[in-house]
C-alpha cells in the first residue's frame, strides 16, 4: 500500500467513550484501565492480546489499535450493537509519530509481520484489506484474508484528540446522539460499515 492511498485510519468505540477521547485522547488499554469506559473488545482476543509482546517494541496493549478498514471480522461480530458504537477517522498523520508498528493483519494472529512505519505500508495487502468480504471456499485460505483484514497501525501509548478527523456511524439516531455527545467534527452515516446493509 503506498501512503497516498491511505485516507484516514479506523477506531471502533463505543458512542459513550467519544467525550473521555475528545477530552484525554484514544489510550492504549493498559492507560484506560484507568478510567470508566465501556470496551468492544471480545475478551477471549483480549486475552491472547494481553501475553503478546511486539518485536523489538512493548506489549501489544500499551499500544492505541487502529485498523485500516472497521468493515471487517472485528465489527462484524460486533453488528447487533451497531447502536451503541461509532469509528473515528483517524489521520494518517498518526504514522510519523515515533514507535509507530504496522501489522500486517491483526496483532493477536501468530502469522502477523510487525515493522516500523515506514517500512510498513509496504507489508499492507491493499486489497484484501479494502475487499467487501473475506470468505473464500478454502478454509485455509479464508482464515488469512480473515487476519489480513483485521491490519493495524499501532500507536504507542495514545493518539492525541488533534488527530481525529470526524466519525462514522450506522444511522440518524446515531448521528444525533454523537452530535449531543459533543462531538463537533463531521459525522457521516454509513451502514454499510456496520453491516446494515
Amino acid at each position: 500500500m503506498k501512503r497516498s492511498d491511505l485516507r484516514e485510519l479506523h477506531y471502533i468505540t463505543p458512542i459513550q467513550n467519544v467525550p473521555s477521547i475528545i477530552a484525554r485522547g484514544i489510550l492504549c488499554l493498559y492507560e484506560a484501565k484507568r478510567l470508566n469506559h465501556t470496551s468492544v473488545a471480545m475478551q477471549e482476543i483480549q486475552e491472547i492480546r494481553a501475553k503478546k509482546t511486539i518485536p523489538g517494541g512493548k506489549p501489544l496493549h500499551s499500544y492505541v489499535n487502529l485498523y485500516f478498514c472497521a468493515r471487517n471480522p472485528m465489527m462484524y461480530k460486533r453488528a447487533a450493537q451497531h447502536k451503541s458504537l461509532c469509528v473515528l477517522r483517524i489521520s494518517p498523520e498518526v504514522l510519523d509519530l515515533a514507535g509507530v508498528v504496522i501489522a500486517d493483519g491483526n496483532a493477536a494472529s501468530t502469522y502477523t509481520g510487525f515493522w516500523p512505519s515506514k517500512l510498513g505500508l509496504d507489508k499492507i495487502d491493499f486489497d484484501l484489506v479494502f475487499a467487501e468480504w473475506w470468505t473464500d471456499s478454502n478454509q485455509i485460505q479464508q482464515w488469512h484474508k480473515a487476519r489480513v483484514k483485521c491490519a493495524e497501525a499501532l500507536v504507542p501509548n495514545k493518539v492525541d484528540s488533534r488527530f481525529i478527523e470526524g466519525a462514522y456511524v450506522s444511522c440518524q439516531e446515531n448521528q444525533k446522539l454523537l452530535e449531543d455527545s459533543g462531538f463537533r467534527l463531521p459525522v457521516a452515516v454509513d451502514p454499510k460499515l456496520f453491516f446494515q446493509i
